[in-house]
């Protein structure tokens, strides 16, 4: 009996061996310096930062933030500038084609005699001008025999009218044009009285 009892014995102290085994295997290194240095370990470890080690923290991130907002920012400003500059760049390419032609038109009156080829020249080009303005968008405000409209003419002078063209436009001085329903230039007119 003695023997089975010191067997229990034994199997227990080498149990205590093993958990004791097990938690020095699994032990943390600030546990294993709170086991040997006591309360002054504990006070080295620090669990959470300190307010100073927080307020740095913030502050970095705060100053990466406004880095990528001066950077976004400047990126911004430099793209509408380049949509500014090149914005109307369809419209100047779309033109220098007729360009083009007027100084074909111009050299061939120099070279020819014939005054209706070169009117026929002419035309063809101002065709081709407002098929290029009417590709834009912009049309031309028609006004002659049309009555007085404020919004898109400008009356430049008054002439004596029969009955019927009172308040109505006699003459266009220069043409108007418009883009959709805004008005790029007014047409001057001469209004009957």
């Amino acid at each position: 009996m003695r023997k089975q009892h010191s067997d229990k014995e034994q199997d227990k102290k080498s149990t205590q061996n093993v958990e004791e085994s097990i938690e020095t295997a699994t032990a943390t290194p600030e546990q294993d310096n709170m086991a040997e240095g006591g309360e002054a370990a504990a006070d080295n470890v620090s669990v959470e930062p300190t307010l100073e080690e927080q307020i740095a923290v913030w502050r970095d991130k705060y100053m990466r933030l406004q880095a990528e907002f001066d950077n976004f920012r400047k990126r911004t400003i430099k793209e509408k500038m380049e949509l500014v500059e090149r914005g109307s760049e369809g419209a100047w390419l779309a033109i220098l084609p007729i360009l083009d032609d007027m100084e074909r038109a111009v050299a061939a009156s120099h070279k020819s005699d014939d005054i209706e080829s070169l009117r026929q020249g002419e035309e063809l080009v101002m065709k081709k001008f407002e098929s290029v303005l009417q590709g834009a968008g912009i049309t031309r405000i028609e006004c002659i025999g049309e009555p007085f409209n404020e919004e898109e003419q400008e009356a430049v002078a008054r002439f004596a009218a029969s009955e019927d063209m009172r308040g109505k436009v006699i003459d266009c001085v220069q043409q108007g044009y418009k883009m959709g329903e805004h008005v790029l230039r007014y047409a001057k007119v001469v209004v009957g009285e």
